[in-house]
Order: C-alpha cells, then sequence, then structure tokens
C-alpha cells in the first residue's frame, strides 16, 4: 500500500507540473495575441492617419500632405499601403531620413521634403524603381553628400538642394540627367560650379547664389541652353570670356560679389534682358541720366541693363582717351609742337 501511495503521489505532482506548463503556454499565447492584436490596431490606426493626410486632385494623381508635427520625423511603414501614392509634400516634420522603402513608390512624379533634419538621400532611389520620378526638392535640410544613384533617376527634370549649407560638391554622373532644366543650389558650399552642371544638356535655370565661388569656368558656354543664371553672393573677382557665348541668357545676376569691373564682352550676350550688378566694388562711377519719362524711371533698374551699357561705353571712353595720350607721348611731333606752330 505503501508504495501505490507514492505513485499515485508523484502522478499527481507530474499531473501538476504538466497543468501548470499548459496554462504558462495558454497565457503566453494570450500574451502574445494580445501583443499582435494591439499592433495590428497601431498599424490600423497609422494607416488611417497617413490616409487622412492623402488629397486627391485629379483622379489617379494622389497627394500625401504633412506640415509642421512631430509624428513624422521618420516615417511609418503603413505607408507601404500605399504605393499609388504620386506625390508627397512634408514639410517642417523633423523627418531625419528618407526611408529605403521609398524605393516601391514607382508611380512618385514629386519627392518634396523640403525644410526637414535630412542628412541623406538614400542609395534606393535608382533607375529600378523611381523611374518616373519628375522633380526632387530637399532644399533646407542636412544633406552633405548626393549619391550617383541619382543620375539613373532618368525623368528627373527639377532638383532643389538648396541651403542644406555643407553641400559642396556634385557626382560627375549627374550629367546623366537629360532631362533636367532646373537646378537650385543655393546657399551650400560651393567653390566652383560643379563638372557635371556644365555637363547637363538640358539644364535652363540655375540658381548657385550663396556659396563661396570666386571665378567661373572657362567653358561655361558648355550650358548651351541656360537662360536664367543666379550667382549673387559669391566672390566672384571676374567673368569669363565665354559667357558671351551664352546665347539663351537672357537674366544673369551677379549682386554682392567682388567684380572690379564689366568686362566689356558682356554686352555681346544676345538676348540678355535682365543683369544686376549691385554691391559690387567697381572701379569706374557711372550715373544713369535720369529719364523723362516718370514711369520708364521707376521701372528702371539701378545696377541693372542700363547701367551696364553705360559702364562699358564710360569704359571705351576711358580706353580711347588712354590710346590717345599714349599716342602723344609716343609721337609728340604730332601733339602740342604741331598746334603751337599752326
Amino acid at each position: 500500500m505503501a508504495g501505490v501511495a507514492v505513485c499515485s503521489g508523484a502522478v499527481s505532482a507530474v499531473k501538476a507540473l504538466w497543468e501548470g506548463r499548459i496554462k504558462k503556454q495558454n497565457e503566453d499565447l494570450q500574451k502574445e495575441f494580445r501583443q499582435r492584436a494591439s499592433v495590428g490596431s497601431k498599424h490600423k490606426i497609422c494607416l488611417m492617419k497617413v490616409k487622412k493626410k492623402v488629397s486627391k486632385l485629379t483622379q489617379p494623381n494622389s497627394v500625401l500632405k504633412v506640415k509642421s508635427t512631430n509624428f513624422w520625423r521618420s516615417l511609418p511603414s503603413a505607408l507601404l499601403q500605399m504605393t499609388y501614392l504620386q506625390e508627397w509634400q512634408l514639410h517642417r516634420t523633423g523627418l531625419e531620413r528618407i526611408p529605403q522603402f521609398v524605393g516601391s513608390f514607382n508611380n512618385l512624379i514629386v519627392l518634396d521634403l523640403s525644410r526637414n533634419a535630412i542628412t541623406e538621400i538614400p542609395t534606393e532611389i535608382d533607375v529600378g524603381q523611381l523611374t518616373k520620378l519628375q522633380e526632387l526638392l530637399v532644399s533646407y535640410n542636412r544633406i552633405k553628400m548626393v549619391p550617383e544613384e541619382l543620375s539613373s533617376c532618368i525623368n528627373l527634370e527639377r532638383l532643389e538642394l538648396a541651403v542644406n549649407r555643407d553641400l559642396c560638391d556634385l557626382p560627375n554622373q549627374l550629367s546623366n540627367l537629360k532631362k533636367l532644366y532646373h537646378l537650385d543650389l543655393s546657399l551650400n558650399r560651393f567653390s566652383t560650379i560643379p563638372l557635371a552642371v556644365l555637363n547637363m544638356p538640358a539644364l535652363e535655370w540655375l540658381d548657385m547664389g550663396g556659396n563661396k565661388l570666386q571665378k567661373l569656368p572657362k567653358d561655361i558656354d558648355g550650358m548651351v541652353n541656360l537662360h536664367t543664371l543666379w550667382l549673387q553672393r559669391n566672390e566672384i573677382t571676374h567673368l569669363p570670356e565665354a559667357i558671351r557665348n551664352l546665347k539663351n541668357l537672357n537674366t544673369l545676376v551677379l549682386s554682392n560679389n567682388k567684380l572690379r569691373e564689366i568686362p566689356v564682352y558682356t554686352e555681346h550676350i544676345p538676348n540678355l534682358r535682365f543683369v544686376n550688378f549691385r554691391d559690387n566694388p567697381l572701379e569706374l562711377q557711372v550715373t544713369l541720366p535720369p529719364s523723362e519719362n516718370s514711369e520708364v524711371e521707376d521701372e528702371r533698374e539701378e545696377f541693372g541693363l542700363e547701367f551696364m551699357k553705360a559702364y562699358i561705353q564710360q569704359l571705351k571712353n576711358a580706353g580711347t582717351k588712354d590710346e590717345k595720350e599714349n599716342d602723344a607721348d609716343a609721337y609728340p611731333e604730332f601733339g602740342l609742337p604741331v598746334l603751337e606752330h599752326l
């Protein structure tokens, strides 16, 4: 009987242990289920929040608009449910990085992430994914380098990288952007116009104001389609003669530089309509005569096209005067003595 009692007790202990394990497993399963349900619920809530920020302009165009909220410092994976989006507009959200999954949005046409805290452009932006991307706007961020993979966005037409402060170069591969016509590199740390920019065949509009440019490249005329060139607030001391060959250039802004002279050959830029030479240490002092027409006077730029023409004319006159004086010194017999004889 004693043996039976011991056996019975052992069975009861094993049974209790087994039941305890089963109970623990059930509790763990229930806990995991609740966690998954919670995650799923949060995912749905997040997706609902995202969808609320999507506006459909004209079918099937869909735009994601987010502005001034801390919720978007990193983009939620719930966005992957909306790869049909064609435009992102995320401004002042504190966004710190562009997620790698951006490459999944192969319908994306406009990616506008201006005024955030982004430090890099992911290499996932390439030809195999964002083939339809036409505009990449990442001004007012903290980007220090542009990846060469961006050159694979063959349909890119507009690229804005202004006010990233430490950006100082572009990869040469960007010259493969055959459709890029608008480029904003203002307020960065460029000391020269990058070779990639000089070789962009479709470039029409370039802003490199507020950089560290000291001179312009001699082959600047390679930008044959350029019509607008902003170079204000640099350290430029001289304009290359090749600038006269920019046949489509109609706007040239050179205010706040270190030019001491406006070269004569700038008058040969055939389609130039607007210039600005304000706040340069020009050696010649030129004052435009007042206009008889008050309306024309109001519209006239003080350091604009008329000023440039007047400056060049005065420069030519000064050159002619110097030549005469030099001739008189070289051939005194044709100078004052001849006059006295007469």
